[in-house]
């Protein structure tokens, strides 16, 4: 998804600039339409890449069951009331103070 959303705007930007270019500076040698497809797809093809990329990297997915089930395992909470989260402060209190003194 990341891949077509980003060709979709790489082509976008690329037909601007690319139009930009070929207004201010001229078609070039090879013409003013195979210019155009250069830029649009040079910029399409960047763009999906670097979409695709971070679309791979946020991934909304679930992760596997097993996965879950361990992450589940390592994570521990470490206050689950204010009576329990008193308690763990008070304690860490008497810690430091005996440690001081």
């Amino acid at each position: 998804m990341g891949a077509m959303m980003g060709a979709g705007v790489g082509l976008t930007i690329g037909f601007i600039f690319g139009s930009y270019s070929i207004l201010r500076g001229g078609a070039g040698p090879r013409g003013a339409l195979p210019t155009l497809s250069q830029y649009m797809l040079t910029s399409g093809a960047t763009f999906g890449f670097f979409l695709s990329i971070g679309s791979v990297i946020r991934n909304d997915g679930e992760m596997p069951a097993h996965w879950e089930a361990s992450q589940m395992h390592l994570r521990q909470t470490f206050v689950q009331s204010r009576q329990q989260g008193l308690a763990a402060m008070k304690a860490r209190w008497e810690l430091e103070k005996r440690r001081t003194d």
